[in-house]
């Protein structure tokens, strides 16, 4: 309440929450990084599947902290992470996920093994994923004997505020595969090599290059359509003309 005489005191604007840039990982973890999740595109894939980037937020080497105030020796920036109905502008515009400014932690993490991160994988970052409260986390090691994580394709899910194993199976070939409900898709571990699958079709879900093909079939195939088409009018019409023709002969 006023009193005579006195005004309101006005408080300067809050600055903007902005994260420090995490900093670069390990050679061999960026290579292994970028191999499974940037060079053959599949980290856009994910993204155009799940198709709702006002609502989606697919991001990586972002960190990915509790509240503005956090101890970066201690905090993490996952390699591949997916949160559903948050703002991914406020994700870009903080330069990182901040659980308490987007409402919820992210649904979503996985992380790709490599020599220098893998004891870090196993350990000290999946007691940190379950202190944010982080649905499922996802490890993938390429290597054929899982020499970085001990698994070449392991899962925790989130039940009851503990860490539980997901279901791995063995596929034939020795591939593996696990399900995540989190994307509503299969992991697959192939040769070294993370897919991810659409339960429903059974098939890996689309790619950059498999959409252009499947534009250009489809482009081709309307335009077969249209020359079909064109064709048979204008053999309609040759008819046409022919019986005007033959009517005024019989005339």
């Amino acid at each position: 309440m006023k009193t005579s005489g006195t005004t309101a005191q006005k408080l300067p604007p809050r600055s903007p929450i902005r994260l420090p840039d995490a900093p670069d990982r390990e050679y061999d973890a960026r290579r292994s990084q970028y191999r499974q999740l940037f060079h053959e595109g599949l980290s856009s894939d994910l993204v155009r599947h799940l198709d709702a980037p006002e609502t989606t937020l697919v991001t990586a080497d972002g960190w990915l902290v509790s509240c503005e105030e956090f101890d970066s020796a201690v905090s993490h920036y996952p390699e591949l992470m997916v949160a559903f109905d948050v703002d991914p502008q406020l994700d870009e515009d903080q330069n990182g996920y901040i659980i308490s400014e987007q409402g919820k932690p992210p649904d979503f993490v996985l992380e790709v093994g490599s020599e220098s991160t893998g004891a870090s994988d196993v350990g000290e970052k999946r007691d940190y994923y379950l202190s944010l409260g982080i649905g499922e986390y996802w490890r993938f090691d390429p290597t054929e004997d899982g020499r970085h994580h001990g698994q070449r394709l392991a899962a925790d899910i989130l039940v009851d505020g503990v860490y539980k194993a997901a279901c791995i199976e063995s596929l034939p070939g020795g591939d593996l595969r696990g399900y995540s409900e989190a994307l509503g898709l299969y992991l697959h571990w192939e040769e070294g090599h993370l897919a991810f699958y659409s339960p429903g079709a059974g098939l890996p879900i689309p790619s950059a290059e498999s959409e252009r093909a499947r534009r250009i079939a489809a482009e081709a195939k309307h335009a077969a359509r249209v020359a079909d088409i064109a064709r048979a009018e204008a053999a309609e019409a040759r008819i046409r003309e022919l019986e005007e023709l033959l009517r005024r002969q019989e005339a």
